[in-house]
């Protein structure tokens, strides 16, 4: 649910280069306060680095950032204090146990000693990890660690959490428990900004989203939406040897409707009939926001 309030994140034309390399190229981007906003791009596309400017672990050449009010990097310290962080990477200390890695960010967030027990219960809960509390962190599974990354981001109770990938490499059963966390945290009105190449991941759980290719913003809306304008209503998959699928995308183009193709099928989308010709080979569906993502950001892997 979105407010009057300010943006919790807002980006103008943020410039990051690293040598030759420019990963976040001019980009434009606006979280609302209490929304769930999707960042989503293929591998290379800037995502990371986006996360890593809005928690000045990197620095933008050009742009203007804020993030809950603040001016970054000059206020990245109040910024940071009010923000959870889920990253990429497991970084838990594997010495600790569950509860003792909680208590660690109690402490590091400042967080009254009177009120730390009660912040360790709400994360555990939150995060289902009561039962685990102490157990090694090395004696976890991959789903629990992923879930403890984010009670340790919620144990201050933050008005933002960043979300880089946070079920990558899961397996889709603890990827839909996840889901179910985030979930909570949208209906309790946390601001959410979560990288994701996820395309379901997106579609289920963010208000809008804003794909970006080469670091750069190509198209920003609410997922239904930006099916609506890019893709159509209907998408007709037609199935057969590469010769043929060639020949469907002569014809599709020729007046002038989209394609994509996914192994041995090529997606014709827009307009309420199969292309002519290849009716019999053709499946029909609805477009979705893959559909949207492909012709967006390209078909080649980075």
């Amino acid at each position: 649910m979105t407010s009057s309030a300010p943006p919790a994140i807002e980006l103008r034309g943020v410039v990051k280069r690293f040598g030759e390399i420019t990963a976040v190229n001019g980009l434009d981007l606006v979280v609302p306060d209490g929304a769930c906003v999707g960042l989503l791009g293929p591998n290379g596309a800037g995502k990371s680095t986006t996360m890593r400017l809005l928690t000045a672990q990197a620095i933008a050449d050009e742009g203007e950032l804020s993030v809950l009010g603040y001016r970054l990097p000059d206020d990245s310290k109040q910024a940071r204090a009010q923000c959870g962080v889920v990253p990429q990477l497991d970084n838990l200390d594997v010495t600790l146990t569950v509860e003792q890695n909680l208590i660690v960010f109690c402490h590091l967030y400042r967080i009254p000693k009177a009120d730390r027990r009660a912040a360790v219960e709400r994360a555990l809960d939150i995060a289902r990890l009561t039962d685990r509390r102490d157990a090694k962190v090395d004696k976890l599974s991959g789903g629990m660690r992923r879930r403890l990354l984010i009670a340790r981001a919620l144990v201050h109770q933050p008005r933002l959490v960043l979300l880089d990938e946070p079920t990558v490499g899961l397996d889709p059963q603890v990827r839909q428990e996840l889901w179910a966390l985030i979930e909570r945290l949208r209906s309790e009105g946390t601001s959410i900004l979560m990288s994701t190449h996820y395309i379901e991941e997106a579609e289920r759980l963010c208000d809008t989203v804003t794909i970006v290719s080469h670091g750069t913003a190509v198209a920003t809306g609410a997922p239904s939406g930006l099916v609506a304008e890019h893709a159509g209503e209907l998408a007709w998959e037609v199935f057969g040897p590469p010769t043929m699928l060639s020949e469907v995308e002569t014809v599709a183009h020729a007046t002038g409707r989209p394609t994509r193709r996914t192994g041995t099928s090529v997606t014709v989308l827009g307009g309420d009939a199969a292309p002519t010709g290849f009716e019999s080979s053709t499946q029909r569906r609805t477009a979705n926001l893959e559909d949207v993502f492909v012709l967006l950001t390209g078909e080649e892997i980075a």
